[in-house]
């Protein structure tokens, strides 16, 4: 039965009904439509817009509908056009005439909306969880590796040497941003549009304010027509997500590439590798490699959502209903990800001898070298310059810096002295960074304290 179709004299026709129909996927919704129901079924009454005995028989009867959908015993209907219609015939099947009072004061435009708000509350607050128990993992890994020396790479060609430990810091500022980006994105989402209606508000002397307190939101919406037309708080979600995703899948690259004979830096544990159906020596880190292709998916996510409300005018239409897909198929990709990468993460062995090793190799400590004339008094340009000649004649003779003898260093400058032996090796180089932000060992545990702070 439609409960539209008071207007029309021809059905619709059945292909139209198939297209028309959302309720294979936002059916995943009926938790919060019922929960919405309840709260503007309860306001119904507390007002007199309807007989309070109705009132609390909707009640009751949403709950009962609640319990049976969660337990399965009651089933969805695929005929439905969506899951609103179908959470309002059941309830008129069991209640009677009293179900039918639910639709007052308000439009499947406005209830779709408050679905949606809800939803994206509660996926801020989940996500939000994983990436924090993320955070802890790399924050353990960072205590343990404090004095790990690797190399740093810039246009991946190694640079200066860090430590593993504030390489992982890295990664940790970029999740504490995808958790203020959540943050932002449930502010936005904590706005109550019900009481709306189609577009145009209601005659009915509703308390919008009491619904907002029910399901525990801050504030209801300003404006009736940009409260049924606006999908930001979902374009938030899913920027958030795709901004995150693409944070995953450069460490996954990292990772990837770090596991290679090449780099030899990390090993992935076999409980997160597979293998290959013809090479008995492979071992491949297909879940880095899934996430970063998943990436992708989040992304289009994202672009098509933006792609259908960009020529949308006010004020709802039904172009509106593909949000819902994008929104859930972001949503299960992201949090299936950061369990999965959480879990490899937890898993993962570093090699610390390949990292120094690395460290030792192309030059990363040539910059120290011109720091080192800097200090003699020599301008920085021309200690540039000294230090660039110095690794050309290196690199020439296939011989690390601190090979190079003090009269062979002498050659080009002769202000070098016996010293300079320390200031090039790359522990001290590292441990000369102190800055805040830098990678020595008590700057990186100050950062490691105050992201410790922020995730507590």
């Amino acid at each position: 039965m439609k409960l539209w179709g008071g207007r029309f004299e021809k059905a619709t026709d059945h292909m139209v009904d198939d297209f028309h129909s959302s309720i294979p996927f936002d059916r995943r919704l009926y938790k919060y439509d019922i929960e919405g129901s309840i709260a503007h079924a309860t306001m119904l009454g507390e007002r007199g817009i309807i007989p309070e005995d109705d009132a609390k028989a909707i009640v009751a009867g949403l709950r009962g509908i609640l319990a049976d959908l969660e337990s399965k015993a009651l089933a969805f209907d695929p005929d439905c056009e969506d899951i609103h219609m179908f959470v309002e015939e059941v309830l008129t099947l069991r209640i009677g005439e009293a179900g039918k009072r639910l639709h007052t004061g308000r439009s499947r435009n406005d209830q779709v909306a408050l679905d949606t708000h809800m939803f994206v509350k509660a996926a801020c607050l989940e996500t939000q969880g994983l990436i924090r128990d993320l955070l802890k993992t790399i924050v353990e890994i960072a205590e343990n590796n404090l004095e790990t020396i690797m190399p740093g790479y810039t246009h991946l060609q190694k640079a200066q040497p860090v430590t593993l430990a504030h390489h992982m810091m890295a990664w940790a500022q970029m999740l504490l941003r995808d958790m203020d980006r959540l943050g932002d994105c449930y502010k936005r989402a904590d706005v109550m549009p019900l009481g709306a209606g189609a577009l145009a508000g209601t005659t009915y002397d509703m308390d919008r304010e009491r619904v907002a307190q029910l399901l525990g939101f801050s504030r209801v919406s300003e404006n009736s027509m940009d409260s049924v037309s606006d999908r930001d708080y979902v374009l938030d979600y899913l920027a958030a997500a795709a901004i995150s995703m693409t944070h995953l899948s450069r460490f996954c690259e990292e990772l990837i590439l770090w596991s290679t004979d090449e780099f030899h830096f990390a090993r992935m544990d076999d409980a997160f590798s597979t293998g290959s159906s013809i090479m008995p020596q492979k071992k491949n880190p297909d879940v880095a490699e899934l996430i970063r292709g998943k990436s992708g998916r989040v992304t289009g996510d994202l672009m098509a959502l933006l792609t259908t409300m960009k020529g949308i005018p006010l004020a709802y239409d039904k172009d509106m209903q593909e949000d819902k897909e994008a929104l859930f198929d972001a949503h299960d990709t992201w949090t299936k990800c950061l369990i999965v990468f959480d879990g490899m993460m937890k898993t993962i062995t570093f090699d610390a001898r390949a990292m120094a090793q690395g460290a030792e190799g192309g030059y990363t400590n040539a910059t120290d070298l011109a720091d080192y004339l800097v200090g003699k008094g020599m301008p920085f340009r021309q200690a540039h310059e000294v230090s660039g000649k110095m690794v050309l004649d290196c690199v020439k003779r296939s011989r690390p810096l601190k090979d190079m003898s003090l009269d062979e260093m002498k050659a080009f400058c002769d202000i070098i002295e016996k010293d300079v032996y320390d200031a090039i090796d790359v522990h001290s180089c590292v441990a000369r960074r102190k800055v805040k932000g830098a990678p020595a060992p008590e700057a990186v545990a100050a950062c490691i304290d105050s992201v410790k702070a922020q995730i507590s």
